[in-house]
C-alpha cells in the first residue's frame, strides 16, 4: 500500500492499485501478496464453480444412462412378449374354427352310421343336405363365403380357368361352369375358383 505521512499519521493512498503499478512506499512484497491472494481467491471460486458444473453434468449423465437402460429393458420385454403372443396365435389361431367344425364331423359320423343301417335313400339324402347346410353356416360365421362366378365375366382375380369351351357369341368370356368352388375370407381370396370359360 502507498502510505503518506500526514500530520504524523499514516494514511493509505486510495489511488494505488497493487496489481497495475509498483508501490515504492510499500515494504517488501506486501502489495504483490495481496494481488496474489485476490487471484488465488478468484481461481478457487472458478474451480469450485467448474466442480459444481461437473457434478451436475455427471448427475445428468447418470440419469440419462438410467433412462436408456430402463427403456432398453422395456423394449426387450415388449419384443419377447410380442414374439410369445405370435407363437401362441400360430399354435391356437385355428382353435375356434376347429371347434366349430367338430359338430359337423359328429353329424357326418352319424349320417355314415345311419346309411349303413337303413335302406331309405331319401332320408339319408336329407340328412346329408342338413349337414352341408350346417357346415356352410359354420364357415359363414367365421367370415368364409363362396365366390359366385357362374354366369359372370371371367375375373382372374378370383378364378382360375381350367378349360375353355365353345359356347357361342352370347357366352363368350363368361364362366360357364365351376369345377371347384372358390372362397373368400373377408375381402381376401382364400381359394380361387376353378372354372370353365366360354369362347
Amino acid at each position: 500500500m502507498n502510505k503518506e505521512k500526514i500530520y504524523n499519521e499514516e494514511v493509505a493512498d486510495e489511488n494505488h492499485n497493487p496489481e497495475t503499478e509498483a508501490c515504492p512506499a510499500c515494504e517488501g512484497d506486501a502489495c504483490a501478496n495481496v494481488a496474489d491472494q485476490e487471484t488465488t481467491t478468484t481461481d478457487t471460486m472458478a474451480e469450485a464453480a467448474a466442480e459444481d458444473e461437473l457434478v451436475k453434468l455427471a448427475a445428468e449423465v447418470a440419469e440419462w444412462k438410467d433412462k436408456y437402460l430402463r427403456l432398453q429393458a422395456e423394449f426387450d420385454n415388449y419384443r419377447k412378449r410380442t414374439l410369445r403372443e405370435k407363437m401362441e396365435l400360430v399354435e391356437t389361431g385355428g382353435k375356434d374354427v376347429l371347434l366349430a367344425m367338430l359338430p359337423v364331423k359328429d353329424d357326418v359320423e352319424r349320417a355314415v352310421a345311419a346309411m349303413m343301417k337303413t335302406d331309405d335313400v331319401e332320408s339319408v339324402r336329407q340328412g346329408v343336405q342338413l349337414i352341408a347346410q350346417k357346415f356352410t353356416e359354420a364357415l359363414k360365421q367365421r367370415g368364409v363365403a363362396e365366390i359366385e362366378v357362374v354366369g359372370k365375366p371371367f375375373d382372374e382375380e378370383v378364378a382360375e380357368a381350367v378349360a375353355r369351351f365353345a359356347a357361342g357369341e352370347e357366352q363368350q368370356g363368361l364362366v360357364i361352369d365351376c369345377v371347384q368352388t372358390g372362397y373368400r375370407l373377408g375381402e381376401r381370396v382364400l381359394r380361387f375358383a376353378k372354372v370353365v370359360v366360354g369362347e
